[in-house]
């Protein structure tokens, strides 16, 4: 259950919050891409429709980490998922917050009205809002249902319950490595496991056996790096061996952003430019051999591939 006290910072943050764990929030770039401002770089990068995207969570204030470029207000962290809702529940009232925070977007000038009818209907999940979506118990039935109803899906996870990595299967699963070593580790995510190091290590060895699978099990892979300056963005060698073993499809390289309650713990200060990410970027290329394929300055991200090519999702 979310505390009351949580529960008021996140609905003051515009958070749609349902059952006893569940939360959706329209995301900037839903916004601009019905507006016509843009879209996120998910589109670009791997064709998913920014205007159809619903992110979510299933476990809003539930995590292992505490991490200082993390926007939540950490200082409510859970460590386990109390009274887990359905699947159908959560995906039901998931959608339905979606399409009340869309609701007054027929009045702006500019809306997109075409995209604006195809948002009530998402075709893309980002199970990455919040918390960490492997401690939700029935986190393979919520990728399940989704897909039964057409729906690509987006895990993002901070690989510290390998044990669920190893059971999911979404459409593209990303592991967050937000550091090149142990102790960088510690010092960026404050851990609330004992082993969260060891722990992520063998997630990116599960994604190893994933990524080799490849499309054919209908799975995609993806390694993310949050660089924070002056802490984490540093050793690019390390990150490199870290990236080697899980060998994924792909590898967004992203610039920390000072929004939410991180504002208070980092700032501005610790943000990179963009033209630093892509020279860190260039770096992990020349490490593991992946090839910079393509950016997105708006959002301070570089993606590198194996092969240098887009393998875009097919979006009906």
């Amino acid at each position: 259950m979310v505390p009351d006290k949580s529960r008021k910072l996140l609905l003051h943050q515009k958070y749609k919050l349902f059952g006893n764990n569940g939360a959706a929030k329209l995301c900037h770039w839903t916004k601009n891409s019905i507006r016509g401002e843009g879209a996120c770089y998910k589109e670009r990068f791997y064709g998913i429709s920014s205007h159809r995207c619903l992110q979510m969570t299933p476990c809003v204030d539930s995590c292992t980490h505490q991490c200082l470029f993390c926007w939540r207000a950490t200082q409510f962290t859970q460590t386990e998922v109390n009274d887990p809702d359905d699947p159908e529940f959560i995906i039901d009232e998931a959608i339905k917050a979606q399409r009340k925070m869309l609701s007054g977007f027929g009045g702006f000038e500019g809306t997109d009205k075409q995209k604006l009818k195809e948002a009530q209907s998402p075709n893309q999940v980002a199970i990455s809002l919040s918390g960490e979506p492997a401690i939700y118990q029935y986190l393979p039935e919520l990728i399940e249902e989704f897909h039964k109803r057409d729906f690509t899906t987006f895990v993002v996870s901070n690989g510290t319950v390998p044990e669920m990595i190893e059971k999911i299967k979404p459409t593209q699963l990303y592991i967050t490595l937000p550091a090149p070593n142990k102790e960088i580790y510690k010092k960026t995510c404050n851990p609330l496991i004992k082993d969260g190091w060891e722990k992520l290590n063998k997630s990116l060895e599960i994604m190893a056996d994933k990524s080799r699978k490849g499309r054919r099990n209908g799975e995609r892979t993806v390694i993310r790096l949050t660089l924070v300056k002056g802490l984490n963005m540093k050793d690019p060698n390390g990150y490199a061996k870290l990236i080697e073993k899980a060998s994924p499809l792909f590898i967004e390289v992203k610039g920390y952003m000072a929004i939410g309650f991180s504002r208070q713990r980092l700032g501005p200060e610790f943000m990179p430019t963009h033209q630093e990410v892509k020279e860190f970027a260039e770096s992990i290329a020349e490490g593991t051999g992946y090839i910079l394929t393509d950016e997105q300055e708006a959002s301070r991200v570089v993606l590198l591939t194996k092969n240098g090519e887009i393998d875009l999702l097919q979006d009906d």
